[in-house]
């Protein structure tokens, strides 16, 4: 995965199994995941490994926290979008997601950044006598031409949706919601990782302390998740944790509806850009459901 060199044609948004091993090659049990120092592990044993596509790099969370909280991007205050950068991968590692090495290249570029921005400016470049090089230049302008390339690869997408609705199978509906008109954007996995962030913050000020175990097999959780929605209807995001008594429960349930996103089991809408999510069911077999639901 890179993010210098991303494809137009990739469609942003979907999560990707992990790599296949070559023919002939060894079969590897699957690693317990490896959670950040002083965090403890609730994740079940069969927990998935979910590979993060090519616009699911560092750069792609750094324009979401840019965008989410309507910073200048060329004015980034790098303290706070490095401190939440942090907290984001964090939470990533935890949640058993396969973090590549650029996450990390990235999160070092940041402090590297913030470190010289510390460093009290020359005189000579107060004088004018040196030009005074701004250090979050280089990365404004990789997050620029990142930005051009998710945008041109957003209406490949949106032609490509389409063409595909110019020929729609007869088993398909479209999604129910409550408000008719409203514009429906597919939530992408930052929009979920956001969403589940802000429900584990609201338990952490609620509970002090709490003895957490191993939550339940995430098999069983997909199953429960989708005998809660219907064919052809939706659900709010957080009715699904509503009535979920542990943080493991909730850890467990999360990365049981990335899968089901994975596979095509459901999909997921916001209405409009950081708005709430809500969790639809397709109609018929998995990975021939319905369309995005029309404006």
């Amino acid at each position: 995965m890179s993010d210098d060199n991303p494809k137009p044609e990739q469609a942003p948004g979907a999560l990707a199994p992990a790599a296949a091993a070559p023919d002939g090659a060894e079969q590897r049990a699957p690693e317990r995941v490896a959670v950040p120092e002083g965090i403890e592990s609730v994740l079940p044993e069969d927990a998935p490994r979910i590979s993060l596509p090519l616009f699911e790099g560092p750069l792609d969370l750094l324009l979401y926290l840019i965008k989410r909280d309507k910073i200048d991007i060329h004015d980034i205050p790098i303290a706070p979008i490095t401190r939440q950068y942090m907290e984001y991968l964090e939470l990533m590692q935890a949640l058993n997601l396969d973090v590549a090495g650029e996450f990390m290249v990235m999160a070092a570029t940041l402090i590297h950044i913030k470190s010289k921005m510390l460093v009290p400016i020359e005189p000579t470049e107060v004088e004018g006598e040196q030009e005074y090089v701004d250090p979050r230049e280089e990365l404004v302008q990789r997050l620029l031409e990142f930005q051009r390339y998710k945008e041109a690869a957003g209406v490949l997408h949106q032609q490509a949706q389409i063409r595909a609705a110019q020929w729609t199978r007869p088993d398909a509906v479209l999604p129910r919601f409550d408000d008719v008109g409203e514009e429906m954007l597919e939530a992408g996995l930052y929009d979920l990782i956001a969403a589940f962030k802000e429900l584990l913050d609201r338990r952490k000020a609620l509970l002090a302390h709490e003895v957490e175990a191993e939550g339940p097999p995430v098999e069983q959780r997909m199953d429960e998740l989708v005998a809660m929605i219907r064919e052809g209807e939706s659900l709010e995001f957080l009715d699904l944790f509503a009535s979920l008594a542990t943080k493991a429960e909730m850890i467990v349930t999360f990365l049981a509806l990335l899968e089901l996103v994975r596979l095509k089991r459901v999909r997921v809408y916001q209405r409009g850009m950081f708005a709430p999510i809500r969790v639809f069911r397709p109609v018929g077999p998995p990975g021939e459901g319905a369309p995005a639901p029309a404006a």
